[in-house]
């Protein structure tokens, strides 16, 4: 899609109502969706799919089940979000963004038919999605649930297998104020018959939902601890050695994966659990390529140290687990070393629990907003890491805290983490891809 036709496009959509920027509730339903999917000709209906929610992994594991696929020779198109610098980051594929011709008649389309209709901002980026898909003739697509699952726009697909990641509070304004109402909302992607995949979860309860509503449906479900098994996990210089093993597979699968984090393991055998329960015939060797094969900003992605910049790892950890995950791999890949914190996140985010886990941990934190796309609240932030007793400071304009950020862990000859929020991520990234181009 040339600038103009992009530039165009995205105006047309920031036209309507967008979630992410300004969250409204009770606007969710699938109506809309279903109206303009037929007015379109049923596009979600063109490519066979996979369907991937849950509350943290969900993007790595649809970007590695589309590594799988796409390993195998397979034409796999791929839809997450959010997107970091360019907003066709969110319609690929693994090995980049689809032609200009196929978005700029995708987006025609939509618009065309579209037109006018009462529509939110993330049902006509998804809607988009099933026209690039159709429009490319992809063989099979992978959708990563944007918000919650049973209202989500993309919940109107009917896919081979769906996915189901890790529950925790998230969104509880949304999705409901314990664990069990928000697996009960990200079971909501469940379909009659369809297989689904389950996650290891932190407690019974959660998977007692999804079993209760799997019967319900008559959908057979997998849940990935009780079926397989990862009986290592080796970390090296050029990624982690991982071993997966289950009865569906013939033999043992063994990737090495550039994404890092033991949790990223679980994640790899979610993927290839939910293709070979798709595909019962898939060589493991494709699958082994698959896993090998994906890389992810922003997702553990470590940065080597130049003349002007620390070393860095920018992680896109946005709930207390995550966070927790991410700095378990920092000591794995680090060691000892203590970096200088950059963190950020939106307002609805525990920001006290995770604050409490970067005690002794950060040598120094320094605190913003994460970006202009999600409101955030820094009096509660600074509360948060005055009580756990974290040296802090606050600079609320991000483009004056990053390079303050890279500057004081440059000083201090350690590394720098970025975490909280991909809306920061996104931020830095673009200001490195200036600095670079310098």
């Amino acid at each position: 899609m040339n600038e103009h036709t992009l530039t165009t496009f995205l105006q047309w959509l920031d036209s309507h109502l967008n979630f992410e920027k300004t969250p409204k509730k009770d606007i969710f339903w699938l109506d809309n969706m279903r109206t303009c999917c037929e007015k379109l000709g049923h596009p979600e209906t063109s490519t066979p799919c996979f369907h991937v929610a849950g509350s943290k992994g969900k993007g790595s594991v649809s970007t590695l089940i589309a590594g799988i696929l796409t390993a195998a020779g397979n034409k796999t198109g791929l839809y997450t979000s959010p997107h970091l610098v360019d907003f066709r980051e969110r319609i690929a594929t693994l090995s980049g963004f689809l032609t200009d011709t196929v978005y700029e008649k995708a987006a025609e389309q939509l618009m065309s038919c579209v037109g006018g209709q009462s529509a939110t901002w993330f049902e006509l980026v998804t809607l988009f999605a099933f026209l690039c898909f159709r429009e490319t003739g992809m063989d099979y697509a992978v959708y990563e649930v944007g918000l919650g699952g049973r209202l989500d726009a993309t919940n109107v697909v009917t896919p081979l297998v769906s996915c189901i990641c890790e529950i925790e509070k998230e969104h509880t304004e949304y999705l409901g104020d314990t664990v069990e109402k928000i697996a009960a909302e990200k079971a909501g992607i469940i379909k009659p018959g369809i297989p689904v995949i389950i996650a290891p979860q932190s407690s019974q309860s959660i998977k007692d939902v999804f079993k209760t509503i799997a019967q319900d449906r008559n959908a057979p479900i997998v849940f990935a601890d009780e079926t397989a098994d990862i009986p290592s996990i080796t970390y090296g210089p050029n990624g982690m050695h991982v071993v997966l093993e289950s009865p569906v597979f013939k033999r043992s699968v063994q990737a090495d994966l550039h994404l890092l984090g033991d949790f990223q393991a679980q994640n790899a055998l979610v993927a290839a659990l939910a293709v070979k329960t798709a595909f019962p015939d898939f060589e493991e060797s494709d699958i082994e390529k698959g896993l090998s094969s994906v890389t992810m900003p922003a997702r553990f992605e470590m940065r080597k140290e130049t003349d002007d910049l620390p070393p860095m790892v920018l992680d896109g950890a946005h709930t207390v687990n995550s966070i927790k995950a991410t700095i378990t791999t920092f000591a794995r890949t680090h060691g000892t070393a203590k970096p200088v914190l950059l963190f950020a996140c939106a307002a609805d985010k525990d920001v006290e629990d995770i604050a409490r886990l970067f005690a002794g941990f950060a040598s120094k934190a320094i605190i913003t907003k994460p970006g202009t796309a999600k409101a955030s609240d820094i009096p509660r932030a600074q509360k948060a890491f005055e009580t756990a007793g974290i040296d802090f400071r606050i600079t609320e304009d991000f483009s004056a805290a990053i390079p303050q950020a890279c500057r004081e862990a440059k000083e201090r000859r350690l590394p720098l983490l970025v975490t909280g929020s991909f809306y920061l991520i996104a931020e830095v990234k673009k200001q490195l891809e200036t600095t670079t181009q310098r």
